[in-house]
């Protein structure tokens, strides 16, 4: 098993080098890049000056001088793949570049950004995990009872509402109509002039509807998943004899039937790993928190490719450690698996 890991891991790079080279020919074959868009603010300058661009004469706001200045702090004076490597050498080196937007390191931008997105999807990936398991127990043990039906409803109809539709919504009734809760922000402009408790409560009053956008739809998939697989678990043959020999229900269910169901999370635990800093960006953006997500958006809407790279590097990052994380724990749950 060690060496199968082993193996995974060192698949990691050339699976980065490949998804890089793709965003990276990306970045740089779409038009309205940075170097269209500081043309354009050049031409759109000069023709409001008039008399400077008729002195012009070429139709031109900026001459073949400044133009190949532009292109060489956007590092499009040299082809390709030699740009291509001359970032990788960056990378390597811990250098993501410079935004060009925010004129400031690449990892700086995107550190500032780490704690919100943490916050969110550790409190997310926990929850989900501590109600999800749980229910999932009781709607299988309790298949067809009138809580197994109350909560199917729920949870369907949870499932069915986008969490950013779901987030204008509550952010329309307990924002606007009934103002109990604030209307977006990681936390108030106050936060770091009320007390301990002061700040607990303004955070939690933030945090409120973001979270439950997150949580729903991830949490319809794993409690319906548990209870689906621990339903063929109690009707399989091993359970039933556990029981006829005289094994507790209780026991039969819980050390037996739950830990064979728990395979098919374990198989998706690795992919929500991501969540501890992609997040949505979707829901970030309705509540106006300046999370990871949201960084990408804005980074792709801005042309901003150096951010752009780095959001996409250290997220293809994560979710190949995800998946490494995903067989390692496969085979805790499953003694049956063994990687060779």
């Amino acid at each position: 098993m060690r060496q199968y890991f082993f193996k995974r891991l060192l698949l990691i790079p050339p699976t980065l080098i490949g998804v890089t080279i793709i965003v990276f020919a990306i970045t740089r074959l779409v038009p309205g890049g940075p170097l269209e868009r500081a043309i354009m603010e050049s031409q759109m300058m000069d023709a409001s000056g008039g008399s400077v661009s008729q002195s012009a004469g070429q139709g031109m706001a900026i001459s073949e001088a400044q133009l190949a200045q532009l292109k060489a702090y956007y590092g499009f004076d040299k082809p390709l793949l030699e740009s291509y490597l001359i970032w990788t050498g960056k990378v390597l080196s811990g250098d993501l570049g410079s935004s060009y937007r925010y004129n400031e390191p690449v990892w700086d931008v995107i550190k500032s950004r780490f704690p919100v997105s943490i916050y969110y999807g550790l409190i997310t990936l926990v929850l989900t995990y501590l109600v999800c398991i749980p229910l999932g127990v009781v709607k299988a043990v309790r298949h067809r009872s009138a809580i197994d039906t109350a909560s199917s409803v729920l949870i369907f109809v949870g499932y069915a509402i986008p969490g950013y539709a779901l987030g204008s919504l509550l952010l329309l009734y307990f924002s606007v109509r009934l103002e109990w809760l604030p209307m977006g922000g990681f936390v108030s402009f106050s936060f770091y002039d009320k007390t301990l408790w002061g700040q607990f409560t303004d955070l939690l009053a933030h945090s409120v509807m973001p979270l439950i956008c997150y949580m729903v739809g991830s949490f319809a998939l794993v409690t319906l998943l548990l209870k689906n697989h621990l339903m063929d678990n109690l009707a399989a043959d091993y359970v039933r004899t556990a029981i006829a020999k005289g094994v507790p229900f209780r026991r039969a269910v819980l050390r037996h039937a739950l830990r064979n169901s728990m395979i098919p999370i374990a198989t998706t635990f690795g992919q929500n790993i991501t969540l501890l800093v992609g997040g949505s960006f979707l829901i970030e953006f309705i509540f106006d928190i300046n999370g990871f997500g949201l960084l990408g958006l804005t980074s792709i809407l801005d042309r901003d490719y150096p951010v752009v790279m780095g959001v996409v590097l250290l997220g293809s990052l994560l979710l190949l450690i995800g998946n490494v994380l995903s067989d390692l724990l496969v085979a805790l749950v499953d003694p049956r698996v063994r990687f060779q």
